[in-house]
């Protein structure tokens, strides 16, 4: 069985539900703005040095702005062992699909 490694919104959703990391690489200022609830920063820059504090025991859903970074972030954490998968079409996609975005102090949030 093939695992497919791109996800579209929805499906990234129901894994996330089910018990999935959604691991958001984009930089500080692009979190600060708008983000998806519950999800775990860690911007593409620290991702080499911070990986492992993330679990080995779930399946971390990567996302960016449009979903190149994450793609990249998402291979990265393949190699080094986790069950990754990619959000793609990134934030940009997620809000289209009218899925919630928050900013910093936890109000609407902004995807630019």
């Amino acid at each position: 069985m093939t695992t497919q490694l791109e996800l579209a919104p929805t499906e990234a959703l129901r894994l996330i539900e089910a018990g999935a990391v959604l691991l958001d690489v984009r930089e500080d200022h692009e979190w600060a703005a708008g983000h998806a609830p519950d999800a775990t920063h860690m911007a593409m820059g620290v991702l080499a040095a911070e990986h492992s504090s993330l679990p080995m025991d779930r399946t971390i859903v990567c996302v960016c702005l449009a979903g190149g970074r994450s793609a990249l972030a998402a291979d990265f954490l393949r190699q080094a062992g986790f069950d990754t998968r990619n959000l793609s079409g990134g934030m940009n996609a997620w809000a289209a699909a009218g899925l919630p975005v928050v900013d910093s102090s936890g109000g609407h949030g902004t995807i630019s």
